[in-house]
């Protein structure tokens, strides 16, 4: 397919839904420099960290439920075309709350079918998932020919709607419009590996966070499994590629899109070891990767685990002081078992070719999070924490609290109740201390974290002040 930069694109409407997310902002953006006459961002959110940019760009956002028909209706009439990338349940407690799942998944996705068959929307873009064919079994460069993984096979609700949903995009093209003025509805699905790139939120965020903490204390699967990413960049010229595979006044190809009715799988074309991908960007963090490996069946059986626990408190699961999950058994499969996939299909039919490289990619991501790490507080494993926030609580109970049990502990260490209290204010004293004098040198080395840094010291002592003066060597 051989079309201008931005046919089908210049002096139309679009309708991005989950316009204010990663990947859908990143879209927003390249329509509206490709002379798109409105961009429309459809979220739930009204804010997020590119809402700003995307207005001051020109992109209308506009607030809303890909739940709810009504407001779906509203945001898609009088549009040309709609990418779809709205969804609900990827990773971590989202993917437990089954009822949400699916209420965004599929009836979400029915409601945008509706829409576009209510107003007259030519082109409907889907923005579906590999994981319609994937659901533990290993697959080795992949296409389009493979058959939907069982439905009641499924590990996770979020693999399941997915498939359900990207079935019902691609059997609703050629439907004819309710008008029926003789035009149709033509449709079609992107399947793209895990996406990266600066400013991505579900994959890379929780990685970074729980190695600062040292909560990564084994990879999953052999050295050798293998699995597919794609940059943000990538991902975006698949989608607008998509689009222009939709039109239908294409000389020679009236009425007769190439990518009607098609799924794609897309990536950027170099499959690699998950741990190994992200081990540059750890690395870059002084974060490390663990040596130890957990064989896939064992690793299941944690994240069985920590799926009934979560399951039992999904009255929660929307608190923010219950943490993500470590582990649940569809992430295990994705990590721990070979399952990547031939963008040839999207390369003959769409001219789709990674524009940027896995090189090039990791290097603007980590970059994107070195900046991040020096705007933000830098501190000590959870294993530190405990140990001081424990360690002092369990010394102050000996020292004042007269429980027989607490008593005992201190005399067990110490020669004296006199030396038991002694301890503790002296720590004490130097915690003071050291907080005191992290709050003077971060008013100079790191003025906006200062009040962070006084408290964490004032917890965890030199443990803290120790990352402090690291930055200020820097």
């Amino acid at each position: 397919m051989h079309l201008s930069e931005n046919e089908g694109i210049e002096g139309n409407t679009f309708v991005v839904t989950g316009g204010l997310g990663f990947v859908g902002s990143a879209l927003c953006l390249e329509l509206v420099r490709r002379g798109a006459s409105q961009v429309r961002a459809f979220d739930l959110r009204t804010t997020s960290p590119w809402s700003q940019h995307l207005k001051n760009n020109g992109v209308r956002c506009v607030q809303g439920d890909i739940a709810r028909k009504k407001d779906v209706e509203k945001v898609v009439r009088g549009s040309d075309c709609v990418f779809h990338l709205a969804s609900y349940g990827m990773s971590g407690k989202e993917m437990l709350q089954f009822g949400r799942v699916d209420e965004v998944n599929i009836n979400g996705t029915c409601h945008v079918l509706d829409a576009c068959l209510d107003y007259g929307i030519k082109r409907l873009v889907y923005v579906s998932t590999h994981n319609v064919v994937f659901g533990g079994n290993e697959i080795v460069n992949g296409n389009e020919a493979l058959p939907y993984f069982p439905i009641d096979q499924h590990v996770d609700s979020y693999g399941r709607s997915k498939s359900v949903a990207e079935q019902l995009v691609l059997k609703s093209n050629g439907r004819p419009f309710k008008n029926k003025d003789g035009n149709c509805l033509y449709t079609c699905a992107v399947r793209p590996a895990a996406i990266y790139g600066p400013g991505e939120e579900r994959h890379l965020p929780r990685i970074v966070s729980s190695a600062k903490l040292g909560l990564v204390p084994f990879k999953i699967g052999k050295a050798s499994v293998k699995t597919d990413w794609i940059y943000v960049d990538n991902l975006v010229l698949a989608l607008i590629l998509s689009s222009m595979g939709l039109l239908d006044d294409i000389p020679g190809k009236e009425k007769r899109p190439v990518a009607a009715g098609q799924p794609y799988f897309v990536s950027d074309g170099s499959p690699v070891n998950t741990f190994e991908f992200i081990r540059p960007l750890l690395r870059s963090l002084d974060y490390d990767l663990p040596k130890a490996s957990l064989a896939v069946p064992h690793a299941l059986l944690l994240g069985k685990f920590f799926s009934v626990i979560y399951t039992i408190l999904y009255p929660w699961l929307n608190q923010w002081w219950l943490p993500q999950p470590p582990l649940l058994p569809a992430e295990v499969y994705k990590v721990g078992v070979t399952h990547y996939f031939s963008f040839l299909k999207a390369k003959e039919e769409l001219g789709y070719v990674p524009m940027v490289t896995p090189r090039e990619g990791m290097a603007a991501t980590i970059s994107y999070w070195q900046e991040k790490k020096r705007k933000s507080l830098d501190g000590p494993t959870i294993y530190a924490w405990l140990f001081c926030v424990v360690g002092m609580t369990m010394v102050f109970c000996a020292a004042y609290v007269p429980v027989p049990l607490f008593t005992a502990t201190g005399l067990f260490f110490f020669r004296s109740m006199r030396v038991v209290r002694m301890v503790f204010l002296v720590s004490t004293a130097l915690h003071i201390g050291e907080a005191i004098y992290a709050w003077h040198l971060a008013k100079r080395v790191d003025p906006a974290n200062k009040r962070g840094w006084f408290w964490q010291t004032l917890a965890l002592g030199i443990f803290s002040l120790r990352f402090l003066l690291k930055r200020a060597r820097k």
